[in-house]
């Protein structure tokens, strides 16, 4: 059992207060992925990131009640990489992309669930998956403690951005495919195409047992390489263009960014 939760976000009156620069100035020099940013992105991004958690809930495991951990800084070095996924959209679409966010879970260590898989000859598989996080469509998104404390840099790890894609890919259906709502401009044709190229270059490396230039996780199922491809996009992007250019100019299209430009120099 859970117990009693601590809830930190969703506190109406509280957050319709302007954003607190401060706080806002300190989340940007804890974690490289917001140090980087540019002026502007950053003034844009605090606002939205303000915003998400006046808006989704923030609960917290009963192990951390009676600590500070999650001051208002920590809050939004959380919320301001959940948005960073939106950054290059605009407002109403930011709003519509976390339409099924409502929570957001944290919990002291990762957890196990119960898996039940079926393999190409029909034979029902089970075992215990350990997870750094987890989502559904309208359900919350849960991370682990630790593996939040590992996300924010520039290693291609970060369990906020993969569970988070997640919810931008049910935002047409109701599990992950690996086929989020697209903009106009890409022809799902193209998506599927490079998407493909990934997949099918993926499991020949595996095949072949050779160490694979993102984590093979995403090799698993089509919606973890969207996920995982998301996490190198926007934390490892020399990596994921040096490996797969096509891709990363398709997310950098479907994303509206080039987080290239945000490496620090010494990486």
């Amino acid at each position: 059992m859970l117990g009693r939760l601590r809830r930190l976000g969703g506190r109406g009156l509280a957050f319709r207060r302007p954003l607190p620069e401060a706080a806002w100035r300190e989340a940007c020099q804890r974690v490289p992925l917001l140090a980087t940013l540019d002026a502007a992105d950053a003034a844009r991004l605090g606002k939205r990131a303000w915003q998400f958690l006046g808006t989704k809930r923030l609960s917290l495991h009963p192990e951390f009640a009676e600590n500070s951990v999650f001051d208002e800084p920590a809050q939004l070095v959380l919320a301001g990489q959940v948005c960073l996924l939106t950054l290059g959209w605009d407002d109403a679409e930011h709003v519509d992309a976390f339409a099924n966010v409502h929570e957001v879970l944290i919990l002291p260590e990762a957890f196990n669930r119960r898996v039940e898989e079926m393999d190409e000859f029909g034979v029902m598989h089970e075992y215990v998956d350990e997870r750094a996080g987890e989502t559904s469509h309208q359900g919350p998104v849960v991370v682990a403690f630790p593996d939040l404390m590992e996300s924010g840099d520039f290693t291609g790890f970060n369990v906020l951005i993969h569970e988070f894609a997640h919810k931008l890919d049910m935002g047409n259906s109701l599990d992950t495919d690996g086929f989020p709502p697209l903009p106009r401009d890409i022809d799902p044709r193209d998506w599927h195409a490079i998407f493909q190229g990934v997949w099918d270059d993926l499991q020949a490396r595996l095949a072949r047992d050779e160490p694979t230039p993102i984590d093979d996780y995403a090799a698993s199922h089509p919606g973890e390489c969207f996920a995982v491809c998301c996490e190198a996009f926007f934390s490892a992007p020399d990596q994921l263009d040096g490996a797969y250019p096509a891709l990363y100019q398709l997310l950098s299209r479907y994303f509206r960014q080039d987080p290239l430009t945000r490496l620090p120099v010494d990486h």
